[in-house]
């Protein structure tokens, strides 16, 4: 009996709808002269922390995702009168994730889906994120975000004094590429298994020079020349069912990272592994890696809060008829506004100790 070979079905992309060039999208939503410098002083200020020539610490704090955009504005306006008074001791910059990734389904954020229906309206997307990180950005702080989609990064990057590659793209080759020619400090995660090796792999690749496709303001594919990111550091987020806040993972971990060079090269984060995912549990967390900076850890440049203004998460199925509650975490659960206020004059309380 013959055998016949069945080629195999082949998968079609569907193109629909035309995106905004990143020119046209900066046009639409233009960044005035005064923040522009403000945004690079931000960055200039957390590469001292980095480097150990600023004795403060760098709190990264917000939502673990934004689904409502003036409740994200609102939580900004609490937030800068706490950085002001803080700001011998911190350089608060707010977490304003517009990017989520996810491991197999869900709801992928306000940039894919703003719409919070399955829509998938990028387009609109990317003018409420560029539009609502402005916003942020005038209200007096500065913005910090996940660079996901290395296409997004171009209409968004020149808002952003901190960028993070999350724990699922830090073995991305394109990620590491993208990181080394931004042009502002970008923490890498370790691995969402918990391994170490690949950030630090990350932060070498993204302090070389590159060569790759990318897009140019005009949206038209070109050649990326990149000259290497100084500012490249880790970030211990935990993983594998185990944490990596405590004294003896943050002292390995500050040998190996500080052969890059940076005094200061590593940002505990209290969420995600080092929580498992309660915020109920990232205050506890918080404290411990305040105790190692009170006892002289040098190495740890910041922190990084998932917080809200109302505690923990709500479930959200899209296409469902009830719109989400605004402040409170689409995604991962959040700390409240009361406790995120309380940890801050406690971080603080900590720096001048240090100090």
């Amino acid at each position: 009996m013959s055998s016949t070979s069945v080629a195999p079905m082949p998968v079609v992309a569907h193109a629909e709808g035309r995106l905004p060039s990143p020119r046209e999208l900066r046009s639409r939503f233009p960044v005035s002269p005064r923040l522009g410098a403000s945004i690079a002083r931000v960055r200039r200020e957390i590469g001292d922390i980095l480097r150990g020539h600023d004795p403060r610490l760098l709190l990264i704090v917000g939502p673990c995702s934004i689904h409502d955009p003036e409740a994200a504005v609102e939580y900004a306006h609490r937030l800068r009168p706490l950085a002001e008074t803080h700001a011998r001791e911190l350089l608060v910059v707010m977490r304003t994730y517009v990017e989520k990734p996810r491991s197999r389904d869900g709801w992928k954020g306000l940039l894919n889906d703003p719409g919070l229906d399955g829509s998938c309206d990028a387009a609109r997307g990317l003018g409420v994120a560029r539009s609502l990180l402005r916003a942020i950005g005038q209200a007096g702080l500065p913005c910090a975000s996940e660079l996901l989609d290395p296409l997004a990064a171009r209409y968004l990057v020149d808002l952003l004094s901190w960028g993070a590659v999350g724990a699922r793209t830090v073995e991305s080759q394109p990620h590491r590429e993208l990181a080394s020619g931004l042009g502002l400090p970008v923490g890498f995660k370790n691995g969402t298994d918990g391994d170490l090796g690949v950030a630090f792999d990350a932060v070498e690749t993204a302090r070389r020079p590159h060569s790759f496709l990318g897009i140019d303001a005009s949206g038209t594919a070109c050649l990326v020349r990149t000259a290497g990111n100084p500012d490249a550091h880790v970030v211990l987020r935990g993983g594998g069912g185990v944490p990596n806040y405590d004294a003896e993972c943050v002292a390995w971990a500050s040998t190996r990272a500080r052969k890059g060079g940076l005094r200061r090269p590593l940002v505990i984060d209290c969420s995600h592994g080092n929580s498992g995912k309660n915020h109920r549990v990232q205050g506890a967390v918080c404290r411990a890696v305040l105790s190692q900076v009170r006892a002289g850890q040098e190495a740890i440049a910041g922190l990084m809060l998932e917080s809200n203004l109302e505690p923990g998460a709500q479930p959200w199925t899209p296409g469902h008829r009830s719109r989400p509650r605004p402040g409170v975490s689409l995604t991962d659960p959040c700390i409240g506004w009361n406790e995120t206020r309380d940890l801050l004059e406690e971080i603080a309380a900590a720096v001048k100790t240090k100090t």
